[in-house]
């Protein structure tokens, strides 16, 4: 019992921390998305904001039934899909209406959030839990470290073309990412569902 209590603590921290992380992301990714007019950075907030509800979820299910624990996971993928079609529905409006992203903007936000989400992914595999709420939380930091990269690469070719357009792709994929984890995040609390709950002592 000790050790499953220990384990519980370590995991609490742990998401405690990452929550903190991503809703401080959510703020700093959206004001800076507004004031550089990036669909790819916006985009990127909202996923941070999502991924922060989710960790509070994730952390409320900590020491829970299986069922708890399933169910967080469950919603945690749900509000994953939910925001790569509101992302999906933002670049389609900006692509009709034009945008005008700002390029080293873009860029420096992704190197100091890619550095947030690497810390973040560090603290989550440190903890080695096959727990299914800590595997979603170390697809969401996957997710973000891999989006990150993205926009990076988006904010140098929208200042080496003078165009939007990469801006809008990389939103259109982090989407995609999204998505796929997800996805990925249903496949495994529907897994971990099936599983027979070790028996309480």
């Amino acid at each position: 019992m000790s050790g499953a209590h220990d384990t519980e603590q370590v995991q609490r921290r742990i998401l405690l921390v990452v929550l903190a992380l991503n809703a401080l992301l959510f703020v700093g990714l959206g004001v800076g998305g507004l004031a550089a007019d990036s669909s790819a950075l916006l985009a990127n907030a909202v996923d941070n904001g999502s991924d922060a509800a989710v960790y509070l979820i994730s952390f409320l299910a900590v020491g829970r039934a299986l069922i708890w624990k399933t169910r967080a996971a469950q919603a945690s993928g749900v509000m994953l899909l939910i925001f790569s079609v509101l992302v999906l529905l933002d670049a389609l409006r900006r692509t009709l209406t034009g945008t005008e992203p700002v390029g080293p903007t873009m860029m420096v936000l992704a190197v100091v959030a890619a550095v947030i989400n690497l810390i973040c992914l560090l603290l989550i595999r440190r903890q080695r839990s096959g727990d299914v709420n800590m595997k979603a939380a170390e697809t969401f930091s996957l997710n973000d470290f891999a989006s990150n990269g993205g926009i990076l690469v988006a904010g140098g070719l929208v200042m080496w073309l003078n165009q939007s357009w990469p801006d809008l792709l990389v939103g259109v994929l982090v989407a995609a990412i999204a998505a796929k984890g997800g996805i990925d995040i249903l496949r495994d609390a529907r897994t971990a569902s099936r599983e027979p709950e070790d028996p309480i002592p």
